[in-house]
């Protein structure tokens, strides 16, 4: 007996979408180490393209349909020496599949056998990566920076293509004309119909009456000066070349979103390699956040120890400095930088600070001092994050201060190892309660 099986759901124009994720879902587990691992190697602008994920072949295994060797069996064995007929066959124990593995069978030696490898798309990838995350709803202060235009209908033009003439505006615009061009001539049409009226009343009593009529001259003339009147309001077109009407169609700036992203991180010598990694991955998920709000993300790099200074990203991830930490430098030049190329009433500004908690005693109070009065008053929002296992020191103490000054533009949270990096980014960037 055959069984066939039909998948009559419906699945649009693309076949395969169904068990594209189908297939996502079951291997879930192997894309998101494909997606982490990734993350480690990219650099922070390079989201725009999608990865190579590795699946080993043993983990891909079908399920495959087979016939159980049960119910009656009718065979004739030629040469069959130990059975003959109506002798009844004892029917094997156990059934179940056979026919032996196929090659993507589990039981096969995977010894030579290539990794099953597929592409995930850019939206998949960033799926992945945002997968059990909540974007927040942040209000964009303002348009800027237009790099495109839109074409729409702008007004009426008396010059133009056939297929952009405009029928009602045309015929409008020939009506007035007429209106206008044959004003006078009607209004003298009125009088001298009125006129010719009376006249013809006139003569009609002084018949009645046996008078001389002594108007019929004065009737002819209404009658020719009518005639001449008409005539010049028939030559006037029904449609003049003046009268058309054309759709304009004009290019209107399409404005564009931006915003500037400000990546904070201290380098001095208690940061290690794992920290800074541990750093990257979360300047990573805030770039993707806004690069999907914005069109447009400028990225400024700035590392501080006892001094700041701007750079790129190559230095600011994998250059190490020694000495003491002083995090008010780095807040200092931030605010210098925003306010020679970023103005706030033109820029959606954002920045991120990571750090390990360690700072001078006496530069915390002045790190909060600079937060408060000039850099929160100036950017949609600012997140700390310090990344360390032990305990918090004075710069997070300062800083729960500018939480309660700033508590929807201000956020912080600790990262202890990596498994905390998606549950923090989550937090600090959670949907607010509109009610």
């Amino acid at each position: 007996m055959a069984f066939l099986i039909i998948d009559r759901r419906l699945n649009g124009k693309h076949k395969s979408a169904v068990n594209r994720q189908r297939f996502l879902r079951r291997y879930r587990k192997h894309i998101r180490e494909a997606v982490a691992d990734s993350i480690k190697k990219r650099s922070i602008t390079d989201m725009e393209r999608g990865e190579a994920v590795s699946i080993p072949r043993r983990d891909v295994s079908e399920p495959v349909f087979h016939h159980g060797k049960g119910g009656r069996q009718t065979r004739i064995f030629p040469g069959n020496k130990e059975y003959k007929t109506g002798d009844h066959i004892q029917r094997p124990q156990g059934g179940g599949a056979g026919g032996g593995g196929g090659p993507g069978d589990p039981s096969d030696s995977a010894e030579g056998m290539d990794d099953f490898i597929f592409e995930l798309t850019q939206e998949e990838f960033m799926e992945f990566m945002f997968e059990g995350l909540e974007l927040p709803n942040l209000v964009k202060k303002q348009l800027v920076h237009t790099t495109s235009y839109s074409r729409v209908k702008g007004g009426y033009t008396k010059e133009g293509i056939p297929a952009r003439l405009n029928i009602v505006q045309s015929l409008r615009s020939a009506h007035a004309r007429r209106i206008a061009l044959g004003g006078r001539a009607r209004k003298r049409i009125k009088a001298l119909e009125e006129e010719l009226k009376e006249l013809e009343k006139q003569v009609l009593n002084d018949r009645e009456n046996g008078l001389k009529e002594t108007s019929e001259q004065r009737i002819a003339e209404i009658k020719t000066e009518l005639a001449r009147l008409k005539k010049r309001l028939a030559h006037i077109p029904f449609l003049d070349d003046f009268d058309l009407k054309y759709n304009n169609v004009i290019e209107i700036p399409r404005p564009s979103t931006s915003a500037v992203m400000f990546c904070l991180m201290d380098v001095s010598g208690s940061m290690t390699q794992d920290i800074k990694d541990m750093a990257k991955r979360f300047f990573i998920l805030l770039y993707m956040f806004l690069k999907r709000n914005y069109q447009k993300i400028e990225v400024v790099f700035i590392r501080h120890h006892t001094n700041a200074s701007e750079v790129d990203e190559e230095t600011f991830f994998y250059s190490r400095e020694t000495g003491g930490t002083l995090v008010s430098s780095a807040l200092r030049l931030m605010d210098d930088i925003i306010r020679e190329r970023y103005p706030e009433d033109s820029w959606n500004i954002y920045a991120a600070q990571a750090s390990d908690g360690d700072n001078w005693a006496d530069d915390s109070p002045a790190c909060r001092e600079l937060l408060i009065n000039k850099i929160l008053p100036k950017v949609q929002y600012y997140t700390y994050v310090e990344i360390t296992p032990r305990d918090h020191q004075a710069l997070w103490y300062a800083y729960e201060n500018v939480v309660k000054r700033y508590p929807d533009s201000f956020a912080m949270q600790q990262i202890e190892s990596l498994d905390d990096i998606y549950p923090v980014f989550h937090r600090l960037f959670e949907k607010k309660s509109t009610s």
